[in-house]
């Protein structure tokens, strides 16, 4: 698969349509919508790292994953923060064994987030990272980002959040709901995929490219981005205030914008720095 990707987004959720479609806004006091900003670690495997607290407890580091589903602890940092009892065996990765908890107080830097969904789990890939990386706690995935309208900066390793006024559903109960349901025989509906936005743009990053932003390879005609003024070679830089520094982070910064209203496009073009307001286009 090239490492190039038309960006015409598909949005029933992560994981073939197993997240919620559904979030809700919630009224928000005045002042709740400042940006907030949070150091993060940059580990030797590229993975971002953030120290949280949970329950009053740690601080523990975890890994903060933008293509996560779900949250997730190991079974040592559960039974420290009283997600799990101390006798508990621990929750195994396939099977029956797998915990879904609820964080009652959760926070990051000037965040906190009371009620977070969580797994107990010692996820494998997280186990084999820490004896590479140091130790780490778990992950932090959708059910806490999705809050939050969110710009990276690799270069200060700080990321702004500012809150968007949704609250995501319960991922783990659904996902495990659909899957236990598989398993028995149950019919499950199917999964219709409809385009959240048509952009009209394609966008790459070579592997030796180290500069911000990735670079426009194609812009079809009669398209949002070519009535946007996006040009064949502009970099771009932020996507509606989100890092673009790779195809992925295109991806998930386009997912987040909704048709039929204006996103700012930062790129530069000829060594200079420039705004342009993107319309994407309704799928159908």
């Amino acid at each position: 698969m090239r490492p190039q990707i038309l960006l015409a987004l598909f949005t029933t959720a992560v994981l073939a349509g197993l997240l919620p479609t559904h979030a809700h806004d919630e009224p928000r006091a005045k002042g709740d919508d400042k940006p907030i900003v949070i150091p993060f670690e940059l580990l030797k495997s590229r993975h971002m790292a953030l120290q949280v607290k949970i329950n009053d407890k740690g601080p523990y580091r975890v890994i903060f994953d933008t293509g996560a589903p779900m949250n997730l602890v190991n079974n040592r940092t559960a039974k420290e923060t009283g997600l799990v009892g101390q006798n508990d065996k621990g929750a195994s990765l396939f099977g029956i064994g797998v915990a879904s908890k609820t964080i009652q107080k959760f926070q990051v830097g000037a965040i906190t987030v009371e009620g977070m969904p969580t797994m107990v789990i010692d996820h494998p890939t997280v186990e084999a990272l820490s004896k590479v990386v140091g130790r780490l706690d778990g992950l932090i995935g959708y059910p806490f980002f999705a809050r939050y309208k969110m710009t990276i900066d690799y270069e200060k390793k700080e990321m702004t959040l500012v809150p968007n006024g949704v609250v995501p559903g319960d991922t783990m109960q659904l996902m495990m709901k659909k899957m236990m349901g598989s398993m028995k025989g149950a019919k499950i509906e199917p999964t219709i995929l409809a385009p959240a936005g048509l952009w009209g743009f394609w966008v790459d990053k070579p592997q030796d490219d180290t500069k911000d932003g990735v670079i426009v390879t194609e812009v079809m005609p009669e398209s949002p981005a070519e009535a946007g003024g996006l040009k064949v070679g502009d970099r771009l830089l932020t996507l509606d205030g989100r890092w673009t520094d790779s195809v992925s982070d295109t991806v998930l910064a386009t997912s987040f914008a909704k048709p039929g209203q204006p996103v700012t496009l930062v790129v530069q073009r000829n060594g200079r720095e420039m705004k342009l307001q993107v319309t994407p286009r309704p799928g159908f």
